[in-house]
C-alpha cells in the first residue's frame, strides 16, 4: 500500500470575513497549512483552526505570506531576504504559539501566494525562507513544488539541513515548463470534481498532464487542495474516495519513515 498526504490551505477567515469551509474540509485531510495573519488569518482564528486540527487528527502546519492582507498574499511585494526571515520567524512563532497552548505540534512551514511562487523562481528568497525554518525548528518540514521546476527551493532547503516534502496541487493548470498556471488565465483552477479526483491519483502515481498534454514526471508527497475554490468539500472528499480506493492511503506528512509515498 502506498502512503501520500492530503493538505489543504486553512484559517484564513479574518474579523467578521469567512473565506473557506474549513469545518468540512477538515474531516477528510491528513494535514492543514494555517494562514499567520500576514495574507488572511487572525489570532481568534488561528486558535479556532488548531483546535478543529487537534480534535480531526490533522497534522498542522504554518502558512506564511507577504505582509498583504488587501491582495489575499497574492502580490509580489519587493523585500529583502532579511526581511522574508524574520516576517516568516514572526509568523510561524505565532502558530506555534497555539501549537503549544493546545498540546499540539507543528509540523510543517508551506509559503503561501507568491511567496511561494518566489521562493520557486528567485534562490534568493527559498533561501531566506528556509534559514527562517531552520533558525526556529530544524525539525520542520519544508514544502516545496514537486517536480523540476521546484528544484532550487528543495536545494535552498536541504543544504541547510531541512527534511523538504515534495508537494503537487490536482486542483490547479500546470504549465508545460511544471509550474501552475496563473490564477489570472482561464481553466487556471480546475473545479470538476472527478477531474480534480483523477488528477490527484495520477500524481500519486508520478505525473500531472499539462495543459497542451505534456505529460510531466513528478515525485509528490503531499496533494494541496484549496479549501476556498468552489466545491471544495466535494472535491477534497473525492481525491480522498479514489486515492483509498486505489490502495494509496492518506496520512499525515511525516508520518512515513521515507516522509512521503512508501511502499509497504
Amino acid at each position: 500500500m502506498k502512503e501520500i498526504d492530503l493538505n489543504c490551505d486553512m484559517g484564513e477567515s479574518f474579523g467578521v470575513y469567512k473565506l473557506g469551509m474549513d469545518e468540512q474540509v477538515m474531516k477528510h485531510i491528513s494535514s492543514a497549512n494555517i494562514a499567520c495573519g500576514f495574507h488572511a488569518g487572525d489570532p481568534l482564528v488561528m486558535d479556532k483552526t488548531i483546535k478543529m486540527a487537534v480534535k480531526n487528527k490533522v497534522g498542522i502546519g504554518a502558512h506564511p505570506g507577504y505582509p498583504d492582507l488587501l491582495g489575499f498574499g497574492r502580490r509580489h511585494i519587493a523585500c529583502s531576504p532579511e526581511e522574508i526571515r524574520n516576517y516568516l520567524i514572526y509568523q510561524v512563532s505565532a502558530i506555534k504559539g497555539f501549537c503549544h497552548v493546545h498540546g499540539a505540534k507543528l509540523s510543517h512551514v508551506k509559503p503561501h501566494g507568491a511567496l511561494y511562487l518566489d521562493a520557486v523562481e528567485k534562490k534568493d528568497i527559498a533561501q531566506a525562507i528556509a534559514r527562517g525554518i531552520m533558525s526556529l525548528d530544524p525539525d520542520l518540514y519544508f514544502v516545496a513544488l514537486a517536480g523540476k521546476k521546484g528544484d532550487m527551493m528543495r536545494r535552498m532547503g536541504e543544504e541547510l539541513g531541512l527534511k523538504v516534502i515534495y508537494e503537487a496541487f490536482p486542483d490547479r493548470a500546470y504549465t508545460p515548463e511544471g509550474t501552475l498556471l496563473p490564477r489570472k488565465q482561464p481553466g487556471a483552477v480546475i473545479s470538476d470534481p472527478d477531474e480534480v479526483a483523477k488528477r490527484a491519483l495520477d500524481m500519486a502515481n508520478g505525473f500531472v498532464t499539462a495543459v497542451d498534454g505534456t505529460k510531466i514526471e513528478l515525485f509528490v508527497q503531499t496533494l494541496c487542495v484549496h479549501g476556498d475554490t468552489l466545491g471544495a468539500v466535494n472535491l477534497v472528499a473525492n481525491i480522498r474516495k479514489n486515492l483509498e480506493a486505489n490502495d494509496i492511503k492518506v496520512k499525515p506528512m511525516g508520518e512515513s519513515p521515507d516522509h512521503g509515498i512508501k511502499t509497504i
